[in-house]
């Protein structure tokens, strides 16, 4: 079986209220380098198209999309959330798939979207695969916007890891081409790459994000380093629950973040379901104060990392080597324990 085949097969389709957001809330984020509250939406929609084709190995995001979504469905969706706005400057649209993407948002639906959100905060920020915008969609979009930034999931700049790994057709020559685009429409590029992508190490993760961090800099902003987390019905949730998968070490994430400090794009890490299982964590103890100093790091409130430390560390230190001589991305620790 291909690795698309297998990534679409474990999906499991489910019905929700396509008149109903996923999500909103709050988060802090940074605006013209001060500190400010970032209001996060997640508007349901059909959901991305290459989730529904062939899909990526570590994201469940289509688990929380709707089957048919209209136009008017997403307009009721919109209408519900903008109450919801407390004076927030920044405002984040995830739509589980591709904003420019006219399938999955139809036009008008995005054009409403723009200019209710343009109207009350003063940056907006979308997402969408590099090869699903047009030149003409982005001057549309920054007709109702003062400030548009938008994201692209490039995860790696590596194709091999791209394409075995991820399950991901579009590299770097792609992602260069779409924020040449943006930068060219007056618009700001944020980068997604990951910490340890399935089938890596952790010394191969940590290589290669530092190394896509470098040859994506130059096309970017904002580089955000997303450690991989386990979500459901995905290949790598298979992946962890035969122990052949560890999420990232919160020291890699660390040594991620302390290799990038030179580029010019702003670095950043905010990792989901940090300090859980499923997410990137370390011994437990040391999670939380680490966790904190990764997202002070986002915020441009500390320079680096020089005073934390934690005994599990030498074991971080020592998995590293493990995981090379065993040739697993598993959990060391859980596989010598069988």
């Amino acid at each position: 079986m291909r690795l698309g085949e297998l990534v679409r097969d474990l999906r499991v389709d489910r019905d929700y209220n396509p008149r109903e957001i996923i999500s909103t809330w709050t988060e802090k984020d940074l605006l013209d380098g001060k500190v400010v509250d970032a209001w996060v939406i997640i508007f349901r929609t059909r959901g991305c198209y290459w989730a529904h084709t062939s899909g990526c190995s570590m994201c469940g995001y289509v688990n929380d999309t709707a089957v048919d979504v209209s136009e008017a469905d997403l307009l009721h969706q919109l209408a519900s959330v903008l109450p919801k706005h407390k004076g927030q400057p920044v405002v984040k649209v995830y739509t589980s798939g591709n904003f420019f993407d006219d399938h999955e948002l139809a036009p008008n639906a995005r054009r409403a979207i723009l200019k209710e959100l343009g109207d009350r905060c003063e940056k907006v920020i979308v997402e969408t695969l590099s090869h699903m915008i047009r030149r003409e969609q982005l001057d549309d979009a920054m007709t109702y916007v003062d400030s548009l930034e938008v994201a692209f999931g490039l995860e790696s700049t590596n194709e091999r890891v791209l394409r075995y790994g991820v399950n991901k057709m579009w590299g770097l020559k792609e992602h260069a081409r779409a924020a040449a685009l943006v930068h060219d429409a007056g618009g700001t590029v944020k980068t997604y790459l990951l910490v340890k992508p399935p089938l890596l190490t952790e010394r191969e993760a940590i290589e290669d994000a530092v190394r896509s961090g470098h040859e994506a800099d130059s096309h970017s902003d904002t580089i955000s380093f997303n450690p991989v987390n386990v979500q459901r019905d995905t290949l790598v949730d298979q992946m962890f629950k035969r122990r052949e998968y560890r999420p990232p070490w919160l020291w890699s994430v660390v040594e991620v973040l302390e290799r990038t400090r030179d580029l010019k794009a702003h670095v950043k890490s905010h990792p989901t379901a940090g300090g859980m299982r499923r997410g990137a964590h370390n011994c437990g103890s040391c999670d939380r104060p680490v966790i904190d100093a990764i997202e002070e790091f986002s915020l441009d409130l500390r320079r680096d990392f020089s005073e934390l430390d934690c005994a599990c560390r030498e074991r971080w230190r020592a998995e590293l080597d493990l995981q090379d001589f065993m040739m697993t991305p598993g959990d060391i620790g859980a596989i010598l324990a069988r």
